[in-house]
């Protein structure tokens, strides 16, 4: 089956189609923005503009537009390819791509990325591969504290390792790497997972 892999929800912008788990084609840019006028062409551009049996999507942590653009368009192809719909979480993908390139299949790694507001999202993962905790959105501080793992990983590598000693491996996540995750990380549903609050809240009803 051939499957498209979305992934925009960080600064980096990707997509990838692939035949069972071999790449056809792919393409990744590091916008910072404007992730939704760059998805559609990308997608247009690979083979059969794309079209695939099946369709996975970055569902987070990561930016709340970003999410947003990867799973509506993942829904709207799949919808109209009459194709399921699944996701994958930011930090596994990053994981599994650290993991990789460390030649290190046994070694705990944390992944740290840039947040919202001045914080971090992190994640660590055990020796196993798979997560040892939940995600979560913390003050850089407080990741630093928590940080254990002999290797840090994702967009905020450097800086945890400047502040704990550890190796860093600098990395966003990347659709063309997709097949380096376990079969056990996909997921079933688009749910987005942002990792933290939303800064807009509902404003409460003014009183009668």
């Amino acid at each position: 089956m051939r499957t498209l892999v979305i992934d925009t929800a960080t600064e980096a912008c990707s997509v990838a189609l692939f035949d069972g788990l071999a790449l056809i084609a792919g393409d990744h840019a590091e916008l910072g923005r404007g992730h939704a006028e760059r998805l559609v062409p990308m997608i247009a551009a690979l083979p059969d503009r794309g079209r695939a049996g099946r369709i996975m999507v970055n569902l987070g942590p990561g930016s709340f537009t970003g999410i947003r653009v990867g799973i509506a368009a993942a829904r709207a192809l799949g919808l109209a390819w009459d194709a399921p719909v699944g996701g994958y979480h930011c930090l596994d993908l990053v994981a599994a791509m650290a993991r990789a390139a460390a030649h290190d299949p046994d070694g705990a790694i944390d992944v740290v990325m840039t947040g919202g507001h001045g914080e971090w999202f992190f994640q660590p993962f055990a020796a196993s591969g798979l997560p040892a905790g939940a995600p979560v959105s913390l003050p850089p501080a407080d990741v630093i504290a928590r940080a254990t793992a002999p290797l840090a990983a994702g967009s905020q590598a450097d800086a945890l390792a400047l502040a704990s000693g550890t190796r860093a491996l600098v990395l966003r996540p990347d659709a063309r790497q997709f097949v380096l995750l376990p079969r056990a990380a996909w997921r079933d549903d688009t749910a987005p997972v942002y990792g933290r609050a939303p800064d807009a809240r509902v404003r409460a009803p003014a009183p009668a």
